[in-house]
């Protein structure tokens, strides 16, 4: 089968709204300068767009006309490698998502522990960050958790009540197993994300409270405008 017709099949049979590079249509090393020809009669024709360099994606059509796909979708060849999650979407962006702030970043940031990614998405700059483990697709989740305790302080335009209540409601509705992981993860991290945790899981009356305490400094404290009307739980950490 001649290559561009083996392009065309593999694009016609993506969902709508797919990214893609180069690697994931099956083409051999040797056929990369007619993929690459291929690809870029896709593009002139609209079949596909080009997000950013290698990077492209199939269209979603609505009754509103053309949709682009969401940061996620965009930044997932990035975000996996051989079908495995090697980085994930932080900072002010996740905290957007998770509702701890309305403010729209400029730049995405992206953090993995064995990748540095540096792109553009469209007129938006990705800038990497360092993940303090591994990350994989069983326990990215449970790190954004941990980031958006990590830069509590420092998020902007936050209600520190609400913020504290949304996280409180994720992390208690973790599972077991999933909450011994968030804890373990949770020492690797700064000691203020520490504190944070223990303060929240000792507030919901959860299990694991001790091994954060003991792992702390008992004469540090931790200045992130916490009172104890937000979190009652706060002085015993050292957390003001």
């Amino acid at each position: 089968m001649k290559v561009t017709k083996k392009i065309e099949l593999k694009v016609n049979r993506m969902k709508e709204g797919t990214t893609f590079k180069y690697q994931q249509l099956g083409v051999n090393q040797d056929e990369y300068i007619a993929a690459a020809k291929a690809v870029e009669r896709l593009v002139k024709k609209g079949v596909i767009k080009r997000t950013s360099t290698g990077v492209f994606y199939k269209p979603k059509q609505s009754v509103f006309g053309e949709l682009k796909p969401k940061e996620e979708e965009l930044l997932k060849p990035y975000l996996f490698r051989d079908g495995k999650r090697i980085a994930y979407i932080t900072g002010s962006t996740l905290y957007n998502r998770m509702g701890l702030t309305t403010q729209v970043p400029k730049t995405i940031k992206v953090a993995s522990k064995v990748k540095r990614v540096v792109t553009k998405i469209a007129k938006t700059q990705v800038k990497p960050v360092k993940s303090y483990v591994e990350v994989s697709n069983g326990n990215y989740y449970l790190l954004e958790i941990l980031d958006a305790l990590k830069d509590f302080k420092t998020i902007s335009d936050m209600d520190k009540k609400s913020a504290i209540g949304l996280l409180t409601n994720k992390i208690s509705n973790l599972v077991e197993d999933d909450l011994l992981k968030l804890v373990r993860y949770a020492l690797k991290y700064p000691p203020r994300a520490t504190a944070l945790l223990g303060a929240i899981l000792e507030a919901s009356s959860k299990n694991q409270v001790e091994v954060l305490k003991n792992s702390l400094n008992p004469l540090t404290s931790y200045n992130m405008g916490i009172k104890e009307d937000i979190l009652p739980t706060a002085p015993k950490w050292n957390i003001n």
